[in-house]
């Protein structure tokens, strides 16, 4: 190879005689012995002198083809020996297959472009040459200011990997791998670098693993279920029947009854002096199922009561008792105090808006929603409530509040089986992925399985972060996601190590492989961060009581001056004679836990004071709380009234007195009851 062909080292003096082509540290690799329409073969040699040149060549790396005053950027795919061996102590010929990916040459300018387009391709024989830094520096220079440094080039770490913020927020991002590869820790540094780009910035994080309030001490208001308060009006009428269903289908009786209902009850809520909630005339009343206009629970439960006490529509009466039995076991559920706690009756919409979306942020622009705690079957409608409401702030404030939805573990919400998921919920966050970025509001999706990723959600996301993926469906989703000049750089999808990524899209001036900056440890995610304290090491200190109360949801303060839990006795009563209709003066046995008021902590509707509505019509079985006695031991016979067990003689002669009779044991109540279906039934009633 002729020597005068190969640029001068950038080592060398200015003065000095050019060095010899084969000399260690030249750049010439090779030559160009093939050539297709996208793709190219190079023929290079190593001596037995060892010239450094078997070092240089490598898997991934870019390498340059000089043709005429341009130089063509090649991408190295694959290579190997020309025998198939490798000789210790003679020349090794070597052939490798490179990628056409783009070239540089000189713009309107007088400065070095890069253009993905090839406008000549190599010939045979053509110099192929090491990649120089200033060459990779154009190569993924956006070209555009506000651009943000988010770590380094895999094969030159001392240039930083640049993107273009506005472009990765206003259309929209994805963040793939497997578990454990930095996801979580990736995404920390997008925000971060977004928010310090775009301060008016407002981030809603959907953190289902509770991780994210570590990565934003100073900039984010954790919201959890101690702190939720989402009322039920703000519920759509598939997302409130999503939670009264507890995830199962719906019955479509029970779901036309709150169609016509809840709008009845919207025009019965008085909301103080707020009376722009209510049309003057009922004919021309707009308020419908979904209007998100504040009613009482009451009043709903009112309207059901009246239609199941009219004469007509006996075939729908079973649908409503049944409506009926959903609503109040949602209400009673401790779960759901975030829906039905006593502020959610008022009119709320702007303190709910406010304090979820931070408008105004109050220098805190990030919320992490953490949905560890919420139950499982309300989740969906959470999110479907969040993300529809961020687009219509978005909407309706023409453009004046921007707003970035992420959503950790998107798979869950939109499933790539449309049979799957939450229909509203997949229903929001697709109207944001495709209409959002005409509005102001971005989506960033999170997931470790993009082959179980609605396509169309994916689709929508003009920049992606592949980070190391395993599973061989989700590697080709990725791979055809990406353009197909690049399509050789995801074959190292299986490969790359922990915080490393390909990107590529609109945020990216090519497909790069790069490696993540690391992030400080005070703003590392961590689990459970929203939980304080975290114990570590000795499992000794942990207070399981703290935790039983938290999985019973109850208060700690109110629960700590609640009695202790008395020992359970029963109460000796003879059991009924047959099944049916007690005879008069007998009582079935009961514990004596039933006649005494239960501790605090075992409300099952929390240590509210009052309940959360007024009810109207209360269980026949239910006794007033008045009428129960204080103490939790059993009434002794002594402040008990006579009952007719004492006035029955014939009681008497065959059980004894039972003002001097001890509690029988537990095992004698069969023998007790032997007896008792052996009488006549007429013996044990009275003339």
């Amino acid at each position: 190879m002729d020597g005068e062909i190969t640029p001068p080292s950038p080592n060398a003096d200015n003065g000095g005689d050019r060095r010899n082509a084969m000399a260690p540290g030249n750049r010439l690799l090779g030559r160009v012995v093939g050539c297709s329409g996208s793709k190219a073969t190079v023929s290079a040699y190593a001596q037995k002198d060892g010239n450094g040149l078997a070092e240089l060549w490598s898997v991934g790396r870019l390498i340059s083809i000089t043709v005429g005053e341009n130089r063509v950027v090649a991408l190295v795919c694959s290579m190997q020996t020309d025998n198939a061996v490798w000789a210790e102590g003679g020349e090794n010929i070597m052939n490798i297959e490179v990628e056409l990916v783009g070239e540089i040459h000189t713009g309107i300018t007088g400065k070095a472009e890069f253009s993905a387009g090839i406008t000549q391709y190599p010939y045979l024989g053509a110099i192929v040459h090491r990649m120089r830094s200033s060459d990779l520096a154009v190569i993924y220079d956006p070209g555009v200011s506000e651009t943000a440094v988010i770590g380094q080039l895999t094969q030159d770490t001392s240039l930083g990997a640049l993107i273009h913020v506005p472009s990765l927020l206003s259309r929209h991002f994805a963040v793939v791998g497997t578990t454990g590869v930095g996801k979580t820790t990736a995404v920390t540094l997008l925000l971060h670098k977004a928010l310090k780009a775009d301060p008016a910035l407002r981030v809603l994080i959907l953190d289902p693993h509770n991780e994210f309030a570590a990565a934003f001490p100073s900039e984010s208001v954790v919201i959890d279920t101690d702190t939720l308060d989402l009322p039920f009006w703000l519920f759509r009428l598939e997302e409130f029947s999503e939670v009264l269903f507890r995830g199962r289908p719906a019955v479509p009786e029970e779901i036309d009854v709150l169609r016509d209902l809840i709008p009845e009850a919207k025009k019965m809520f008085k909301g103080g002096t707020d009376t722009t909630l209510i049309r003057r005339g009922p004919e021309k009343s707009s308020l419908t199922a979904d209007t998100p206009v504040p009613y009482r629970i009451a009043d709903l439960m009112a309207l059901i009561d009246e239609r199941i006490g009219k004469l007509e529509g006996r075939s729908e009466k079973p649908h409503l008792r049944s409506l009926k039995v959903r609503l109040q076991a949602a209400i009673n559920d401790p779960r759901y105090e975030f829906m039905f706690s006593s502020n959610t009756i008022h009119d709320t919409i702007l303190t709910t808006i406010s304090h979820i979306f931070r408008i105004p942020g109050d220098g805190k622009p990030v919320t992490t929603f953490q949905l560890a705690g919420i139950p499982s079957e309300v989740v969906n409608s959470v999110a479907s409530i969040l993300c529809r409401m961020a687009f219509e702030i978005a909407l309706w404030s023409a453009g004046g509040v921007r707003i970035l939805v992420v959503c950790e573990e998107a798979h869950r919400y939109v499933p790539a089986d449309p049979k799957l998921g939450f229909f509203p919920t997949r229903q929001a966050i697709s109207r944001i992925a495709k209409e959002g970025r005409k509005y102001g509001v971005s989506l960033g999706v999170i997931t470790q399985r993009p082959g179980e990723l609605d396509p169309t959600i994916l689709s929508q996301c003009s920049t992606v972060f592949a980070m190391r993926l395993s599973n061989d469906r989700d590697q080709d989703i990725i791979r055809s996601a990406i353009p197909d000049s690049s399509a050789s750089t995801m074959s190292f999808l299986s490969s790359i190590g922990n915080g490393e990524a390909i990107a590529f899209g609109e945020a990216v001036a090519v497909p790069m492989r790069m490696v993540f900056e690391r992030v400080p440890e005070s703003i590392l995610p961590r689990a459970n961060s929203g939980l304080q304290p975290v114990h570590k090491g000795d499992a000794n200190g942990v207070d399981l009581r703290k935790i039983v109360m938290r999985m019973r949801h109850i208060d700690e303060n109110l629960a700590s001056h609640a009695p202790a839990a008395p020992t359970e006795r029963f109460v000796q009563a003879p059991p009924l004679a047959q099944a049916g209709d007690p005879p008069e003066g007998l009582t079935p046995q009961r514990r004596a836990e039933d006649l005494a008021p239960r501790p605090a902590y075992a409300n099952p509707a929390g240590p509210a004071p009052a309940p959360r509505y007024p009810t109207h019509s209360a269980p026949a079985h239910a006794a007033p709380p008045a009428s129960r006695p204080a103490a939790h031991a059993a009434p002794t016979p002594a402040d008990a009234p006579a009952s007719a067990e004492a006035r029955d003689p014939a009681y008497r002669d065959a059980f004894g007195d039972p003002a001097s009779r001890e509690p029988a044991p537990r095992g004698e109540l069969s023998s007790i009851r032997s007896s008792l279906l052996k009488k006549p039934l007429s013996s044990l009633i009275k003339p």
